[in-house]
């Protein structure tokens, strides 16, 4: 990127003339490198604590915090042999979803420093910090808020400045609180940096290093075409990108944008219908941000502030993302006859909760007339919604399939609003009317019996799991009839004698 600066130049015997002088553009990288963002993104604790992770089967220590470290506790343990030496340790999985709404949290704070914030990774972010510096007193001064806000948060940091992102992402890695500001200097500093800071795949590293090479500065000796052509070009264009030989752009993050608005009256207010217009005008404010920025949201809040009284607060949840506001209207009608105003309202507030991304429906051409008199039918969706403005949200919860065999712990139930309500599709034919406890038959010739013999229709349809905890399963489940017509769902029994039970009814 270049920008072009007017130089005036007055020579004693001619007038003033204005020429451009081309001049480059100086980036500032500040890179913060979070090491123990595994044990640090779950918050802060007294207790002894690691972290570990699935490798071959076996759990073993990621991250040790510093007290189970001085029991002698290691990454690379085994969790077992971790408890063995403290007995009161505390053992968590690694949560990769934790993680990156951490390092999501963080790059929202960082963003009052500087508008380019960029997530270089699952543990790095980066600012580019050349246009704050005066802003914020100097490098000195910024580079002290940014260390402290982290520590306060409780995260320990590694930072680093240089002029490309790369070069500040490899000093932070290496733990150099260095800081490089002109571009010159950055070859002379990349060079006794090891080449564990890179990166690379550990087979690029090792055959790196079986060749004598441990430094940055003996890679940039190699031959490059030799180099390349032995180790990729990707590996040679990042070290020209990290010494600024070319450009390196990054793609900033933003934060999720939120609506908020409000509204102030000039005097206090009762009238419910007033109250209601003044919201729908807000909902048509949030319909506008939202269609300019093709998203829709599940959840909204409104907030009735009174001059004495607490503010009152009215929730609203739909099934499913939306965005119009005759929608939202409807459901804050129905849930505005269950409220009880302490006091006059003299301002009203709308919050929008997460929004998410719409994707575009085609409409459906109408070549028929609508017949007189149809009454409007709504969806499943709708019905859902207008039930629980009615009756209140924590009567109403949807159910959702779980990834589990065991027919006892295949479903489980979910708020609402939580997530979009999901349809349940089984290509297995699986009973509406499941049976709390499975009941026993007695049977007859190997046969089934419920007020007379059961006729098998389908199956076996073997399940055999949960070996690992104490409510493990071995069953040949069928589809049956009984003498009355009615379609069973029943199994027998493989772990002991053979036995029959009652597991369900189809519809």
């Amino acid at each position: 990127m270049v920008q072009y600066a007017l130089a005036i130049d007055t020579p004693p015997a001619a007038p003033r003339t204005l020429t451009a002088t081309p001049t480059a553009v100086q980036h500032l990288w500040f890179c913060a490198y979070l090491p123990n963002l595994s044990l640090e993104a779950s918050g802060p604790s007294k207790d002894a604590r690691v972290v570990v992770a699935e490798q071959r089967g076996i759990y073993r220590v990621l991250l040790a915090c510093p007290k189970a470290s001085t029991a002698g506790i290691q990454a690379g343990q085994s969790a077992n042999a971790a408890l063995a030496l403290l007995p009161t340790l505390r053992v968590e999985e690694r949560s990769i979803l934790r993680e990156q709404q951490a390092v999501e949290r963080l790059a929202t704070w960082l963003e009052q420093f500087t508008s380019v914030v960029c997530i270089a990774g699952r543990d790095v972010l980066l600012l580019e910090i050349a246009g704050s510096l005066r802003l914020y007193g100097g490098l000195p001064c910024l580079r002290q808020q940014v260390a402290a806000g982290l520590e306060q948060q409780g995260f320990a940091a590694a930072l680093a400045i240089a002029p490309t992102p790369l070069a500040a992402t490899w000093l932070a890695r290496a733990g150099r609180r260095a800081c490089v500001r002109e571009p010159a200097n950055i070859a002379r500093v990349l060079r006794g940096l090891p080449l564990t800071c890179l990166n690379w795949p550990v087979a690029v590293c090792d055959s790196i290093r079986a060749m004598g090479v441990t430094r940055i500065g003996d890679c940039l000796r190699l031959p490059r075409e030799g180099f390349a052509r032995r180790f990729g070009v990707q590996r040679l264009l990042e070290l020209d990108r990290a010494l600024g030989r070319l450009p390196d752009p990054r793609t900033s993050w933003r934060a999720p944008e939120r609506f908020c608005a409000d509204h102030e009256m000039t005097e206090e207010q009762s009238d419910r219908e007033i109250l209601l217009a003044i919201c729908h005008e807000l909902l048509l404010s949030l319909e506008r941000f939202l269609l300019t920025r093709q998203l829709g949201t599940q959840q909204l809040r409104f907030s009735f502030f009174h001059l004495r009284a607490p503010a009152t607060q009215i929730f609203l949840g739909g099934a499913e993302f939306e965005r119009h506001a005759e929608h939202w209207s409807e459901l804050l009608r129905i849930r505005f006859e269950r409220v009880l105003l302490p006091e006059p309202v003299i301002a009203v507030r709308l919050q929008a909760g997460r929004c998410q991304a719409l994707s575009a429906v085609s409409g459906r051409l109408a070549l028929q007339a609508k017949p007189a008199g149809s009454g409007r039918r709504y969806s499943m969706s709708q019905l859902v919604e207008r039930l629980a403005a009615r009756v209140g949200y924590q009567a109403v919860q949807g159910v959702t399939t779980v990834a589990e065999h065991r027919p006892q712990r295949a479903w489980r139930l979910q708020d609402f609003p939580g997530q979009a309500l999901p349809v349940i599709r089984y290509q297995l034919r699986r009973p509406l009317w499941m049976l709390p406890e499975p009941t026993r038959l007695s049977a007859e010739h190997g046969y089934p019996l419920l007020q007379g013999r059961l006729i098998l229709l389908e199956g076996p349809e073997r399940l055999e799991t949960g070996w690992w905890d104490d409510d493990g399963i071995a069953r040949d489940y069928y589809t049956a009839m009984s003498p009355q017509g009615l379609r069973l769902w029943v199994f027998r029994n493989r772990q002991h004698a053979p036995t029959w039970y009652l597991h369900g009814f189809f519809g």
